[in-house]
């Protein structure tokens, strides 16, 4: 079933009332996957109050690994680069 009908019928029974039983037979489904959709829809329901905000805490974490990341990536480049003159003084001397 489409996402906006599995939300349909929880909202149905939670706003309306409608028994889980009418619900399931109109659907052609087992109660215990209408309880499934049920369980999903409170797991997550504190995204619709996020607003597309992350936690002040996570996006600290993520900035300082961000941070990390880019300071070893800067040393990578930095001992890639002493690497390359190396070879080519190598290659000069040797020619």
């Amino acid at each position: 079933l489409p996402v906006s009908e599995k939300v349909g019928a929880v909202k149905r029974h939670l706003l309306e009332g409608t028994p889980v039983s009418q619900l399931c037979e109109e659907l052609g489904i087992k109660p215990t996957v209408f309880y499934s959709w049920q369980k999903l829809l409170f797991e997550n329901a504190h995204l619709a109050f996020d607003n597309g905000r992350k936690s002040k805490g996570a996006e600290d974490a993520k900035d300082k690994k961000i941070e990390q990341l880019e300071a070893k990536l800067q040393r990578k480049n930095e001992v890639l680069a002493e690497l390359m003159d190396s070879s080519t003084v190598l290659v000069a001397t040797a020619a």
